[in-house]
C-alpha cells in the first residue's frame, strides 16, 4: 500500500450526505416497480397459471434475495477481517444488505396465505393435509405427500423418510427464523454505523468487529439451509452435500455485482467524487472474479462430477432435468456465460479499473446470476424417470420440453424486484451519509492503492 494520495477525495456534504437526487432515484425505482408488478398482475391473470406465476415469484424473490446477503456477507467480512480499503463503499453495502429488513414480505406473507387459505379451503380438521394446486404443494411438492406418492411412489417412500424435516408447521418457522436474523442483523449494523457517523467512537469498530463472528456463523447456517428449503426441496428426493456451498457462491456472484453496480451509479450521481477509486473498483472486481465466477465455477463443477460419478438414480435426476430439451442450452450458457467469458474478461486488472468496462461487466454477472437461479429453481425433474432403460430414450421423449424464459412474466417480476430494491437500498442511502464518514479507517482507505 502506498501513502501518496493518487487523487483527491471530496468529502464535502454535497458529496457524502444524501439528499434530493437519491430521493429522487428511489422514488422513481418504485413507480417503475409497481407499474411492472402492475403489469405482472395483468399477465399472470391473463395466463391463468397459478403454479406459473408461483415459481415465477419465487424465483426472482429468491434472485432480490441474493443480492442483499451477498452484501450483508460483503459487510461481515470487511468487520471480522479488520479491513480498510473497503470503508468507502461499505455504507453502499450496508444500504443494499438493509433490504432484508423488508424482503420477508415476498416470501413470509405468500407462504402464510397459502398455508391459511389452504386451511381453510380443506378445513382444520382434515388430517389428510394439502391437495396439489392448493397450500405450499402449489410450489413445494413434499406439502402434499399423498399426491406425490401416487404419482412417484418410489419418490414418496424417500420423502416420507424425510418428514420430520419436511412438514409446513416445521418449514414456515425455519423461514421466520431465517429472516428474523437476517432483519435484526441487518439493522444493527447499519445502524451502529450510522452512530458512529455522528459519535466518531472507535469503540463501535470493535463491536462491530466481534459481533461479526457470530454473525457470519449463523449467516453460513441460516443461506444453507434456506437454500435446502426453498430450492432444493422443490425436487424433494433429490439432496447435495454441496448445494448450500454452491447458493452461497451464488450469493457472491450476485451480490457483489450489484454492489459494485451501486458504487458506479452513486459516484454517477456526484457522490463520493474522489473518495471511491480505480483502486477499489478494481478489489471489488477481484471479489466478484474470486468468489463469483472462479468458486462458483470449481463448486458446480465439484457437484456435478460427484454425482454424475456416484451415478445414485435419486441424485442424478436432478442434472438430467438439466440436459434434456432446451434446457440443454441453459447449462451451456451458464458454462460460458457465468465462467469462461467471464473468467477471461474480469482477469485482466484494466476491466475491473475502468468504469465503462466494470460496468459492462457487473451488468453481465447480475444477468447470469439470474440465469443462475432459474436454472435452479425451474426445471421439472422426471417423476417417470425409472421407467426408461436407456439415458437416449428419456431425452427422446422430454426433447421439446420448453424452459419457458420467454414468458414475459419472467421480466416483468424481474424489474418489478429489482425495482424494490433499488428503491429501498436508496431511500435509505438518501437519508444518511453514503460514505462512513467516522470509521477510523477511513484514511487508510482513501489512501488506499493496489500493489
Amino acid at each position: 500500500m502506498s501513502a501518496a494520495l493518487t487523487t483527491v477525495a471530496d468529502l464535502s456534504d454535497r458529496s457524502v450526505l444524501g439528499d434530493a437526487r437519491l430521493v429522487r432515484v428511489s422514488r422513481a425505482a418504485a413507480l417503475i416497480a409497481v407499474v411492472a408488478l402492475v403489469l405482472a398482475a395483468i399477465v399472470a391473470w391473463r395466463q391463468g397459471d397459478p403454479h406459473g406465476f408461483a415459481m415465477i415469484w419465487l424465483q426472482n424473490g429468491i434472485y432480490v434475495l441474493t443480492l442483499a446477503l451477498g452484501a450483508f456477507f460483503f459487510v461481515l467480512i470487511q468487520h471480522i477481517t479488520n479491513a480498510g480499503w473497503g470503508v468507502a463503499v461499505r455504507r453502499v453495502a450496508e444500504a443494499q444488505a438493509a433490504n432484508l429488513n423488508w424482503l420477508w414480505i415476498l416470501f413470509l406473507v405468500p407462504m402464510f396465505w397459502l398455508f391459511v387459505t389452504d386451511r381453510q379451503f380443506h378445513g382444520s380438521g382434515h388430517a389428510e393435509g394439502y391437495t396439489f394446486g392448493h397450500g405450499l404443494a402449489l410450489i413445494w411438492p413434499w406439502a402434499d405427500l399423498a399426491h406425490l406418492s401416487a404419482e412417484s411412489p418410489a419418490e414418496g417412500v424417500i420423502v416420507a423418510a424425510k418428514s420430520a424435516y419436511l412438514n409446513v408447521p416445521f418449514f414456515l418457522i425455519r423461514a421466520c427464523v431465517y429472516f428474523a436474523f437476517w432483519a435484526i442483523a441487518t439493522t444493527w449494523f447499519f445502524r451502529t454505523s450510522r452512530m458512529q457517523d455522528h459519535s466518531g467512537d472507535p469503540s463501535l469498530s470493535r463491536r462491530m468487529r466481534f459481533a461479526a463472528a457470530p454473525a457470519l456463523i449463523l449467516f453460513a447456517l441460516t443461506s444453507t439451509f434456506a437454500a435446502f428449503d426453498w430450492i432444493m426441496s422443490l425436487s424433494p428426493a433429490w439432496f447435495s452435500t454441496m448445494f448450500g456451498i454452491y447458493f452461497f457462491a451464488g450469493i457472491c456472484a450476485g451480490g457483489f455485482s450489484a454492489l459494485a453496480m451501486g458504487c458506479l451509479r452513486v459516484q454517477g450521481l456526484g457522490y463520493l467524487r474522489g473518495v471511491i477509486t480505480a483502486e477499489h473498483y478494481q478489489d471489488l472486481g477481484k471479489m466478484i472474479w474470486a468468489f463469483g465466477i472462479v468458486f462458483w465455477a470449481y463448486i458446480a463443477f465439484s457437484q456435478y462430477m460427484l454425482i454424475w460419478y456416484g451415478n445414485l438414480p435419486e441424485e442424478t435426476v436432478w442434472f438430467i432435468a438439466r440436459q434434456i430439451g432446451d434446457w440443454a442450452w441453459v447449462s451451456v450458457a451458464l458454462l460460458l456465460g457465468h465462467f469462461i467469458i467471464p473468467f477471461l474478461f474480469f482477469v485482466s486488472r484494466w476491466a475491473k479499473r475502468w468504469r465503462g468496462t466494470l460496468t459492462i461487466g457487473v451488468v453481465w454477472m447480475l444477468a447470469f446470476a439470474w440465469l443462475d437461479i432459474y436454472w435452479l429453481v425451474m426445471p421439472v425433474v422426471p417423476h417417470d424417470v425409472a421407467t426408461y432403460t436407456t439415458y437416449d430414450a428419456l431425452a427422446a421423449v422430454y426433447a421439446t420440453t420448453s424452459t419457458g424464459l420467454g414468458n414475459p412474466l419472467n421480466y416483468l417480476m424481474l424489474v418489478g424486484f429489482v425495482g424494490l430494491s433499488v428503491a429501498g437500498a436508496t431511500h435509505r442511502l438518501s437519508r444518511c451519509a453514503v460514505l462512513c464518514r467516522r470509521d477510523p479507517r477511513l484514511n487508510e482507505s482513501l489512501r488506499f492503492e493496489n500493489i
